[in-house]
């Protein structure tokens, strides 16, 4: 009821006073590199060869041109093959294909020969790992610390195994104490873990409404209600006169004639009574610590 009040003391200006844990790597990243490279070692045995013919040739000559696209025309399929592993999960499968070719050519300029290990037991994982790094800068809907996102791959295989243990899912302590870290950082981990993805507030969240419609938003009425407590101790101690006045020409929308006839005095004295009560209450809301006691 003090709002009329309140909008005339404004209008002096200086009045104002535990969610899905996600694995961004896919549940692949939990094999073993051996597992990985057993699956292709017999079709691709012939890979490592062509690299001894490649340690051959002067670099940058024709022919060890050609035989270092031999190598990438041969082993793209493989890359391919990794990238269709981990789709399904959010990323457009063409950025997949793109993050584990990236891979594979930085397997290739790495890779040594002369080590005596076969070319996909360090390519398989070398690609495997760009895939996992795009899902780590790319696929999260909320940016959050890096070190969180590298949590989570080890809270996802650390839920894992203590369930198959202990034959429910891990509380935080128990997964703190299984990594060897705080309990608080486990907790902030999973939480940023809620922010891989996001719903859209389209979606329906119950038969007959889209999820926004169900989501808070704030109250305009909040700021109402903190001026109307904060200037109605100040409207009741001022004198009657002034307080009749004020509330029968701003809560009653009287005019200052109405309102004279009404208290029995001059349309001049009503006047003068408004004006002295708004800069009393001007004067007072200057005061924060007049305002608090009041």
């Amino acid at each position: 009821m003090f709002r009329p009040v309140i909008d005339r003391v404004h209008s002096w200006h200086w009045f104002r006073f535990e969610p899905r844990e996600h694995d961004y790597s896919g549940r692949i990243g939990a094999s073993t590199v051996s597992e990985q490279f057993s699956e292709y070692s017999s079709e691709y045995s012939d890979v490592t060869d062509m690299f001894r013919r490649l340690n051959s040739l002067d670099e940058g000559s024709v022919a060890f041109c050609r035989q270092r696209e031999a190598i990438f025309e041969r082993s793209l399929p493989i890359a391919d093959h990794i990238a269709r592993r981990f789709r399904n999960r959010g990323e457009p499968l063409d950025d997949l294909v793109q993050a584990a070719r990236v891979g594979l050519v930085n397997a290739v300029n790495r890779f040594d020969v002369e080590n005596g290990a076969e070319f996909l037991s360090f390519a398989v994982p070398t690609m495997m790992g760009e895939v996992r790094r795009h899902f780590r800068d790319h696929g999260w809907a909320v940016k959050v610390p890096r070190r969180l996102k590298d949590l989570q791959r080890q809270l996802v295989r650390a839920g894992d195994e203590l369930s198959q243990r202990l034959g429910r899912a891990p509380t935080a302590s128990e997964i703190a104490e299984h990594l060897g870290i705080d309990r608080e950082l486990v907790v902030e981990g999973v939480i940023a873990g809620s922010s891989y993805a996001t719903r859209s507030t389209d979606v329906q969240a119950d038969d007959y409404r889209p999820l926004g419609e169900t989501l808070g938003e704030l109250d305009p009425g909040l700021d109402t209600v903190i001026d109307v407590e904060t200037v109605r101790p100040h409207i009741a101690a001022l004198p009657d006169r002034q307080r009749a006045a004020l509330m029968l020409r701003f809560l009653e929308n009287l005019t200052q004639t109405q309102v004279a006839e009404r208290i029995g005095c001059s349309q001049m004295h009503v006047s003068r009574l408004l004006a002295q009560a708004l800069h009393t209450l001007r004067s007072r809301l200057r005061e924060p610590e007049l305002a608090v006691t009041a």
